[in-house]
């Protein structure tokens, strides 16, 4: 007899699956990356995986959704905090964060989601997610350290975010397109 799963074991494997295709889909990239190669990175059987993701379209929006929810933990504390992050020291801040292989990852989904349908959707679902974080973490600081009005600070948050996501996004981009020799030498 199976032992069964609890909810926040399943949560823990699925993790630990998402974990996995992150770092084979930054290596290998989403193409050429297989279940086997998901299977193998994660020391689980490939049952394990299908009992958890239908296909590798679901393994790369958990994936997606894995990278972004590390960036939405930052982001949450740093706008909780007494004094956030101005948007330069914000930038500043997101851009030491970068992992090389999520920025590929990031890459890849974009390129994918030229052409596939769910991938667009994951990608610009992701995007407006981000930019909201941003938002909310520029208006925290234009009402904790700049004392602007909510109202106000909300609405002149918005453009601020929207350069830092580009700028970000640029980033991520260069960052994705730089060699693994590179990346050593930094």
């Amino acid at each position: 007899m199976v032992p069964r799963l609890t909810d926040a074991r399943k949560e823990l494997r699925r993790a630990q699956i998402a974990e996995a295709a992150v770092r084979c889909f930054g290596r290998n990239g989403l193409e050429r990356t297989s279940i086997a190669d998901i299977t193998a990175e994660s020391g689980l059987s490939a049952g394990s995986i299908y009992a958890h993701y239908r296909n590798k379209a679901d393994l790369v929006q958990a994936a997606a959704r894995e990278v972004l929810a590390r960036r939405a933990e930052v982001l949450g504390e740093y706008a909780a905090s007494d004094a956030p992050p101005d948007p330069d020291e914000l930038l500043t801040r997101l851009i030491a964060a970068i992992d090389p292989a999520e920025a590929r990852v990031g890459v890849q989904t974009w390129g994918e989601a030229t052409t596939d349908p769910a991938i667009r959707g994951i990608v610009v679902d992701m995007t407006d997610q981000m930019r909201a974080m941003l938002r909310d973490c520029v208006t925290a600081w234009l009402v904790k350290v700049e004392h602007q009005e909510p109202a106000a600070a909300r609405e002149r948050a918005t453009p601020i975010a929207h350069r830092v996501s580009a700028l970000y996004q640029a980033e991520l981009l260069y960052t994705a397109l730089r060699s693994p020799t590179e990346e050593t030498a930094s």
